[in-house]
């Protein structure tokens, strides 16, 4: 008798019942990732900008004999247009696309900081740095980001929004060294033409790839489980911005989100970015030593803000605030103590410190501004920012006169950790809002 073979045979041990499993598909990435990372590449090459006020103010001063605070001053007009344009850059968004509005912010960015070569008097000072830079780098501003989290992703967004905060500080890193190092060695004039081409190579990366909505690409938002399709243009957006301020200035939490953001600016752009280096100079550290020290602040901050992003998930925003403003205020304090004509082992522990929490009050203040205000929340967060900016002009500006009246940075400096101090006490007083209650909110205000 022959034995016949069975084409369908089941090797032995395996049960005749079980399916063969259909080979398993290929997860692809998500494209609300590649958004986040041209959104990620683009705030870090505007970012170059935001590292050469601090790195002017001794050069501008010795070659046109213009006061610290004429040069503070400049600075305020940037630091407070910053602000002041987010809200409006934000609305500009929902009615141009995130694309057009970002590329021309690049370019505006880009004629003022190239304009400065050719200045020789105050006014022009402010002009190019403060009008031009300060606009265009307010449409850059995290409003930009928030926008961005806002319409691709539904899930991680509090980690989303750390990662892109932290792309301001990872520019920081890469170009205060580099741009210490042009000014020293050469001139503040080529270190102002770097950060214009800095700003026009990051164009071609915003128009070719940064997409203003899942819908136009056929996607759902990352972590949503239906598809929503793109909103139409919402026309008006000077009117928008403007009605959605009046909006919230009625509301409690807008003005202690505002104050403590404004305490946050003041504290990190207006007093650190801007002064540090010139303050750590007058202690005879040289410029270059100085301008390191405030770039490895990027690192610890980029490590700070992402981990910031991933405990807003988890905890308690309001909680993290009050932690985050009460730690920044005693190591504001310490800080005079601790300048010195060279690096040792106590600064370099104030700057882990201080740069772990500099900007890693982003995310949860923009969460409580998700929780409080629903659909409007990223144009509130935007004029939440403008009060981040306006803060830190005062402060660059009022430490620019200290400077001068005082001969040293010391009583800004300590100012400063007092108001960190009370800013932790606005912030455990944020009242938490139901969200039934900002849904309804944001359905009357469509009505």
């Amino acid at each position: 008798m022959t034995q016949t073979t069975d084409a369908t045979a089941v090797p032995e041990g395996r049960d005749r019942r079980e399916p063969r499993r259909p080979p398993r598909p290929r997860r692809r990435v998500h494209r609300a990732w590649w958004v986040a990372a041209v959104t990620f590449v683009t705030i870090i090459g505007a970012a170059a900008f935001r590292s050469l006020p601090g790195i002017l103010i001794d050069p501008l001063h010795d070659e046109f004999g213009w006061s610290r605070g004429t040069i503070g001053a400049a600075v305020s007009v940037n630091l407070a247009l910053y602000g002041l344009t987010a809200p409006f850059a934000a609305a500009l968004m929902d009615r141009f696309g995130i694309r057009r509005v970002v590329a021309g912010a690049l370019a505006v960015i880009a004629l003022g900081s190239g304009l400065t070569v050719w200045m020789d008097s105050a006014w022009q000072l402010i002009l190019c740095w403060g009008l031009l830079v300060g606009l265009g780098s307010g449409s850059m501003a995290l409003a930009f980001a928030a926008t961005v989290t806002n319409r691709w992703f539904t899930e991680r967004r509090g980690l989303v929004t750390g990662i892109l905060t932290a792309a301001s500080a990872s520019g920081q890193l890469i170009f205060l060294p580099l741009l210490s190092w042009i000014v020293q060695t050469h001139d503040w004039r080529p270190a102002a033409v770097t950060v214009a081409l800095a700003a026009l190579a990051v164009i071609p990366f915003v128009w070719l790839l940064l997409h203003d909505h899942p819908a136009d690409v056929g996607q759902k938002p990352y972590g949503a489980k239906e598809f929503i399709p793109k909103p139409p243009p919402v026309p008006g957006a000077a009117r928008r911005a403007l009605g959605v301020l009046f909006s919230a200035v009625r509301t409690g939490p807008f003005w202690l989100l505002a104050g403590t953001f404004a305490i946050c600016g003041a504290s990190t752009n207006g007093l650190v970015q801007t002064h540090f280096v010139p303050a750590a100079h007058d202690h005879g550290m040289p410029i270059t030593a100085a301008a390191s020290l405030l770039a490895v602040i990027g690192v610890f901050d980029v490590v700070g803000t992402v981990a910031s992003g991933w405990f807003t998930d988890r905890f308690e925003p309001r909680r993290l605030l009050a932690v985050y403003y009460a730690l920044r205020g005693v190591s504001l304090l310490f800080l005079p103590m601790l300048l010195a004509p060279s690096v040792h082992p106590p600064m370099v522990f104030f700057i882990v410190f201080y740069g772990l929490d500099w900007v890693a009050t982003v995310p949860p203040t923009l969460a409580l501004c998700r929780e409080q205000y629903g659909e409007d929340s990223a144009i509130v967060f935007g004029w939440v920012l403008a009060s981040h900016q306006v803060g830190a002009a005062l402060v660059a500006f009022l430490g620019g006169l200290a400077r001068d009246r005082f001969g040293s940075y010391d009583v800004v400096w300590i100012a400063s950790g007092a108001l960190c101090a009370a800013a932790a006490l606005m912030a455990l007083v944020i009242r938490r809002r139901p969200a039934a209650a900002v849904a309804s909110a944001g359905q009357a205000r469509q009505a």
